[in-house]
């Protein structure tokens, strides 16, 4: 006796595996030149990749890193340095294509900037502690407000109706 969610359940199952058969694509080529593939990989990881933004060229798949990391190749086959082929990407795509920026004025707060907030924390945390040891003790009950609190301690309210 089949279940009614079978059907559905397979439908699903089977839209999802032909969704990743669409998606796998061939494993882009490499450089002949194991040297020269180790050069452009060398090279991407210092920069980052412009659609994940969070991985380098090296590690993304993105069809741009492919074709950024094929237009290092070329640059290095044509002759040019690491250095220019930075500058070049640099001067195409901004510092945002450095995967660690450069320290100038424009990245002076992104350097700089955690160490400002930690200070602060740290400036934070010791002024709330130097306040807390100069507050005041709470003041000692008087004989007659501890005889008082014992007193409605000790008498019990009758239940009402």
């Amino acid at each position: 006796m089949r279940s009614r969610w079978q059907i559905p359940i397979a439908l699903c199952l089977a839209w999802l595996l032909a969704g990743q058969a669409v998606a796998a694509r061939e494993a882009p080529l490499l450089a002949a030149d194991p040297a020269l593939e180790a050069r452009v990989m060398e090279i991407a990881q210092e920069l980052r990749c412009l659609v994940c933004q969070n991985e380098t060229l090296a590690a993304s798949h993105a069809d741009l890193a492919v074709d950024l990391r094929q237009q290092i190749r070329s640059q290095l086959q044509t002759g040019q340095s690491p250095a220019q082929i930075r500058d070049f990407m640099v001067e195409r795509y901004g510092d945002f294509v450095l995967y660690r920026p450069r320290f100038g004025a424009r990245t002076l707060l992104l350097w700089l900037g955690p160490f400002a907030l930690l200070l602060v924390a740290v400036f934070a945390l010791l002024r709330t502690i130097g306040q807390r040891s100069s507050t005041p003790p709470e003041p000692e009950l008087t004989a007659a407000q501890t005889r008082r609190a014992r007193q409605l301690l000790t008498t019990t309210e009758e239940p009402r109706p």
